[in-house]
C-alpha cells in the first residue's frame, strides 16, 4: 500500500506509462534520447501541475485561518526558543517563494516581533512549506521528504536563534523599524469565502510559477537524457568532496520555487548525484535566490543581510554533508 501511494498516487507513474503509450502511438520512440526527453518533459509537467493546483488549493484553505494579523498574535504569545519554533512552523503555511514571504516578514518586524522569530519565519516559509512535503514524498519517498522538512525547520529555528542572540536590531532599516503597525481585526470568513480565496490563490500562484516549472522540467529532461552519468558523478558524486558547497553556491543566485527545482533535483539524483548535494541545491535556490535577497536588502542593512546569508549557507552545507553520510539509510 505504501509503495502504491508513493508511486501511483503521489508519483503518478501511470501518467508516465500513458505518455509513453501515446508517444509510441504517434510514432515517437521513447527509447531514444529525444523521445525519452519528450516523455520525461510531458510526464513531469502534467504531474507537477496536478500536484501544484491541488496542494495550493488545500494549503491556501488552511492559510485562510492564519492571516498575517493572526500569525502575529500567535507568535507574540511565545518567547525564546519556543517563539522561534512557532515562527518556523507558521512559515510552513505561507506563500511558496521567498519573494512572497518577505513583505510578510517586513510586517512582522514593523509590528515589533523579535528579530530572531521573524527570521525563523523567513527561512522556513519558502524552504519547508507543506507543499514541498507532499511533492517530495511523490518524487523521493516519505523518508527523504520527512527528513528534508525536519532539517529545514531545524535550520529555521537555529538560524533565527543565532540572529536573535547577535542583537542586531539596529541593523533593520529605519523605514521598517519606525513604521507604524496598525492592528486590523481580520474579518470572519465563511466556508464559501475560504474556498473562493483558495481558488484565487491557485490561479494567481499557478500563473507565477508555471514558467519556472517549464524551465525546471526542461533542464531536468536535458540532464536525464543527454548529460552522461559519469559527468554528474564526477561533479556532484562521491568523487568530489566539495560537491555540496558547489551545489549550494550555484543555487544561491538562481530564482525558482520548490516546484521548479524538484525536476532538476530528480534528474540529478537519477544520474548519480549524492542526495545531500541535491537537497542543498534545492534549499539554496528556494531560500537564497538573488531577487529575494535584493528585496530583503530594502528591509535590513548589509551586516544583517550578510549574517542571514552566512547562517543559511552554513546550515545548508552542513545538512548536505549530513544527508550524504546517511544516504544509504534514506534511499
Amino acid at each position: 500500500m505504501g509503495s502504491w501511494i508513493q508511486n501511483e498516487l503521489l508519483g503518478m507513474r501511470w501518467i508516465h506509462r500513458w505518455m509513453g503509450q501515446l508517444l509510441m502511438w504517434l510514432g515517437v520512440d521513447v527509447q531514444t534520447r529525444m523521445g525519452g526527453s519528450i516523455q520525461f518533459f510531458l510526464y513531469d509537467v502534467i504531474k507537477i501541475t496536478i500536484l501544484l493546483c491541488v496542494l495550493i488549493f488545500l494549503i491556501s484553505y488552511i492559510q485562510s485561518y492564519f492571516p498575517p494579523e493572526r500569525s502575529k498574535t500567535i507568535m507574540g504569545r511565545f518567547h525564546g526558543l519556543g517563539a522561534n519554533i512557532i515562527g518556523a512552523l507558521l512559515g510552513t503555511v505561507t506563500p511558496f517563494c521567498s519573494c512572497s514571504s518577505i513583505p510578510i516578514f517586513m510586517g512582522f518586524t514593523s509590528a515589533g516581533l523579535p528579530l530572531g522569530v521573524t527570521f525563523s519565519f523567513l527561512i522556513s516559509s519558502p524552504m519547508v512549506d507543506l507543499g514541498s512535503l507532499v511533492l517530495l514524498m511523490g518524487i523521493f519517498g516519505y523518508r527523504i521528504a520527512l527528513a528534508y522538512v525536519i532539517v529545514g525547520l531545524l535550520i529555521a529555528v537555529l538560524g533565527g536563534s543565532v540572529i536573535e542572540r547577535a542583537h542586531m536590531e539596529d541593523q533593520v532599516e529605519d523605514l521598517i523599524r519606525n513604521a507604524v503597525s496598525t492592528s486590523i481585526e481580520s474579518p470572519t470568513l465563511t466556508l464559501l469565502d475560504r474556498l473562493a480565496y483558495a481558488k484565487e490563490q491557485v490561479v494567481s500562484t499557478f500563473r507565477k510559477v508555471f514558467p519556472y516549472i517549464l524551465v525546471g522540467v526542461g533542464i531536468g529532461a536535458v540532464i536525464h537524457n543527454w548529460i552522461p552519468e559519469s559527468m554528474i558523478e564526477h561533479i556532484l558524486g562521491h568523487s568530489n568532496p566539495f560537491g555540496v558547497i558547489l551545489a549550494t553556491l550555484v543555487g544561491v543566485p538562481m530564482y525558482a520555487d520548490i516546484f521548479g527545482t524538484i525536476p532538476v533535483a530528480e534528474a540529478l539524483l537519477s544520474k548519480g548525484a549524492l542526495l545531500g548535494t541535491v537537497l542543498s541545491f534545492m534549499m539554496a535556490v528556494t531560500t537564497l535566490s538573488l531577487p529575494s535577497l535584493i528585496l530583503l536588502r530594502k528591509a535590513v542593512k548589509p551586516k544583517l543581510l550578510g549574517t542571514f546569508i552566512g547562517v543559511c549557507v552554513v546550515g545548508i552545507v552542513l545538512v548536505g554533508y549530513g544527508f550524504n553520510l546517511c544516504q544509504g539509510l534514506l534511499i
